[in-house]
């Protein structure tokens, strides 16, 4: 596997090459929760449980993972206010602002397309529940 300086030499970074580095950067990227949490993020640092609320349906384990993984990643930092209890805070670096234009941009399609893709689901559910007509024994075989 090449390392990102290695991809550069080479023409640069190709995420549909199985052992290209932009791979772990897509995983992610593609996570659901990922994308909520930044667009919840975006207006300005908060704390855990004012994101979790803002996150309906995440459970705390999931929440807790995300911004860990974010915060690996450099897309998010946690700060710790020396408080009692402990306040603890996150926000977006100036990495993970860089991604609030696309996230919101992908936020934006699936609110403006839910209707369309129900729809195709719907009509997806129904042809492949009815049953299969098998082909007349004198019909030609293809090839």
């Amino acid at each position: 596997m090449y390392t990102t300086p290695d991809l550069v030499e080479r023409g640069g970074a190709n995420a549909y090459l199985r052992g290209c580095a932009s791979r772990s950067a897509l995983d992610l990227l593609a996570n659901k929760w990922v994308c909520l949490v930044v667009g919840a993020l975006s207006p300005g640092p908060m704390r855990f449980g004012a994101l979790r609320r803002r996150l309906d349906g995440i459970t705390q384990k999931m929440l807790t993972r995300t911004l860990r993984d974010l915060e690996r990643a450099g897309v998010v930092e946690r700060t710790v206010y020396p408080t009692t209890p402990p306040q603890v805070e996150y926000a977006l670096t100036p990495l993970g602002e860089s991604l609030c234009g696309l996230m919101d941009s992908i936020l934006g399609w699936a609110e403006e397309h839910m209707e369309e893709v129900e729809a195709a689901r719907a009509r997806y559910d129904e042809r492949v529940s009815l049953p299969v007509d098998p082909l007349p024994r004198d019909a030609p075989a293809r090839r």
